[in-house]
């Protein structure tokens, strides 16, 4: 959502709303009692009743602040985050001091996923207030867009000021191990862990960076404390299970990542890390290891379905848009793979090679398509002139020998 654009909804709930027309000789007391009725209907989430009580005392000959900012925040309490945000930007603009009437446009902007204008609300709270859940905020908007680095140093700024907030700390340290920044990930993650030395949401990150920094014994004695502590969680299984297998514990590898599996049965690299482990522990292969194989190639599996309709669209773009018809008929076979009921394909991958002109490959694919085309059809008179035409063209391509 653009700045413009919030303009323009500020300019209709402001200025020329049809059923925002201001009453002349506006009562105080009316005012007063409006304003108090529709708190209370916000308050009961009946924000629709208390944005009508409100709007006859909006006015475009003056600018009652109060009035204005209880229907903005019956606007965003609505979910109407457009209108919102207008209205915190003709309030922010108005009374730029009010640190409020900024946060809210912040949030606003970012329940919009705008989240450019939403980082440039957080920044203008900050130079009137350093508000540690702002900084957060900000942080989490540059996580959103994938600028990492922006996102750590606004969460550092505000664990500088609540060095104990559980959250910020776990999306720091994830920052840190997905950059493989492993020590730092542990420094954070060790500040924290002063005063909470067993957190089930931080220190599991420990362990993990630990292990991707390859400290497997350390890596395994933290994450088997958590689980001893009864921190039940994925993580902690799947990761202990990779240590104990790094440090050759095959048999407790083994249980972890089973344990692992009952939680999230969708980790195509815990199904394979479950048959490595068990050849390992030298289990029967039939029995044990080629199941967990087989389920390693299921998961891996494309959708045929899928996978045949996107070979056919390549075949028709190197067939109908370029003159690359050897690449359009590997295409077409490579659809007839996922879709071997498809016989029109086998039409399709015959015509191909008649345009590129090698008419013995053309002949072969449409006499496939013949010996499964019902005879009664379009399709099959249609080859039998397809045929005729090509054995006509490998007739006069064949050298005529001398009587």
């Amino acid at each position: 959502m653009s700045i413009i654009r919030v303009l323009f909804v500020a300019i209709l709930v402001f200025g020329a709303g049809s059923h925002l027309q201001a009453q002349p000789n506006i009562d105080s007391e009316a005012r007063k009692e409006a304003i108090s009725q529709a708190r209370y209907l916000k308050s009961i989430y009946k924000t629709d009743e208390a944005i009508d009580l409100l709007a006859p005392y909006v006015s475009q000959d003056s600018f009652d602040e109060e009035v204005l900012a209880e229907l903005a925040d019956c606007h965003f309490q609505s979910a109407d985050y457009e209108t919102a945000a207008g209205s915190y930007f003709m309030l922010a603009s108005r009374f730029p001091q009010m640190v409020l009437y900024k946060i809210r446009l912040m949030q606003s902007f970012y329940r919009l996923h705008d989240y450019a204008n939403s980082i440039e609300a957080g920044k203008a709270v900050l130079q009137l207030d350093t508000i540690p859940a702002v900084l957060t905020f900000i942080g989490d908007a540059f996580r959103t867009i994938n600028m990492p680095d922006s996102a750590l140093a606004y969460y550092t700024k505000s664990l500088a000021f609540k060095p104990e907030n559980e959250s910020v700390v776990t999306k720091s340290v994830n920052i840190l191990i997905k950059s493989e920044k492993y020590d730092d990930a542990i420094a954070v993650a060790d500040s924290f862990l002063v005063k909470d030395p067993d957190n089930f949401a931080v220190t599991p990150l420990k362990g993990i960076a630990l292990y991707r920094k390859e400290d497997y014994n350390m890596a395994r004695e933290v994450l088997m404390n958590q689980k001893e502590l009864g921190n039940d969680s994925y993580p902690v299984h799947y990761y202990l299970g990779q240590a104990c297998w790094q440090i050759k514990e095959y048999h407790r590898a083994e249980v972890e990542f089973m344990a692992a599996w009952q939680i999230d049965s969708s980790d195509v690299n815990l199904a394979y890390s479950i048959a490595a482990v068990g050849a390992e522990c030298y289990r029967p292969f039939e029995r044990d290891i080629k199941p967990w194989l087989d389920k390693v190639e299921e998961m891996t599996r494309p959708d045929p379905s899928l996978m045949s309709r996107m070979h056919q669209q390549y075949g028709r773009g190197y067939s109908m848009q370029t003159t690359q018809y050897a690449k359009a008929a590997e295409h077409y076979k490579e659809a007839l793979k996922y879709s071997p009921d498809a016989i029109v394909l086998y039409y399709a991958i015959g015509y191909c090679y008649e345009l590129n002109k090698e008419f013995k490959n053309a002949l072969k694919w449409y006499e496939k398509y013949l010996s499964v085309c019902p005879k009664d059809s379009r399709g099959y008179k249609e080859t039998l002139k397809s045929i005729e035409f090509v054995k006509a063209k490998i007739f006069m391509e064949e050298p005529k020998t001398e009587k």
